[in-house]
């Protein structure tokens, strides 16, 4: 690997290991679809961002934010808000690169993975995502098993819940934002989408999902960087491919995760 592609590896690899966290927490929320609909309105931030000049992935985050907070708004989880999300950040996406400078080249690069471009900013925010995320991934993980699977402790005992709600809502955003930022729509939604999803077929209980869902991730990307440098193909697809080949592989039993720390 030349030292051309040293820094957008290693920005990939550190997106590699987050995403699939984030996807687990989302996943055990029922809510994968959001994944999706905040990657798009992500999409549609960072070109409407570097319309203005800005830097794409405040572009990104404020997109995601957005999002985040109209899920907020509307009272929680909703598959037809998260469909909303997806239509509207692909109309916005589309529509910002008709009228703008620049182009519709630039909004397909990030819907479909633009990983190569990534410079020392996209590393330099996806180290510092990765560690402010790791640490509240920590504190927030054992309050959301407990609302998922005892919703009504959070009301009987007046927890202050809206805070780890709200914390995670904001942390899966920032995320998204980066992976979109950095890798692309796509390919950003295939690691917060289908390492989790093999993670939650395999393991017996939370802790290896945890580890299997980053390990799924990791390999996952590193494997499809190099089949896209080798076969010079769009890392993109080859991320999607790599890690529906991985699915396919991964057997058909499927046992449910438990919430042992």
């Amino acid at each position: 690997m030349g030292d051309l592609f040293v820094t957008p590896f290693i920005a990939g690899l550190l997106l590699a290991l987050l995403l699939p966290l984030v996807g687990n927490l989302l996943r055990l929320r029922d809510e994968w679809l959001a994944t999706l609909g905040l990657a798009h309105l992500a999409a549609a931030g960072a070109l409407l961002g570097m319309a203005a000049h800005l830097p794409s992935f405040l572009g990104a985050w404020a997109g995601a934010l957005t999002g985040a907070g109209a899920k907020r708004a509307g009272g929680g989880r909703s598959n037809s808000a998260y469909g909303l999300m997806i239509l509207a950040g692909w109309a916005l996406t589309l529509l910002v690169a008709a009228n703008t400078a620049l182009g519709d080249a630039l909004a397909h690069a990030l819907i479909d993975g633009q990983l190569y471009f990534a410079g020392w900013r996209e590393l330099v925010i996806d180290v510092i995502v990765l560690l402010l995320a790791l640490p509240a991934l920590r504190w927030l993980t054992p309050r959301l098993i407990a609302a998922r699977l005892f919703p009504e402790r959070e009301r009987a005992n007046r927890l202050p819940a809206w805070r780890w709600h709200l914390g995670f809502d904001l942390l899966a955003a920032s995320a998204i934002a980066a992976g979109t930022a950095t890798l692309g729509l796509m390919a950003s939604f295939a690691l917060i989408f289908v390492p989790p999803w093999l993670a939650f077929r395999l393991a017996p209980d939370w802790r290896r999902a945890q580890w299997l869902a980053g390990g799924f991730g990791v390999a996952g990307y590193g494997l499809a960087f190099a089949l896209a440098l080798i076969f010079d193909q769009p890392f993109g697809p080859v991320l999607a491919a790599v890690f529906v080949a991985l699915f396919g592989f991964s057997g058909l039993g499927r046992r449910p995760v438990s919430a042992e720390f």
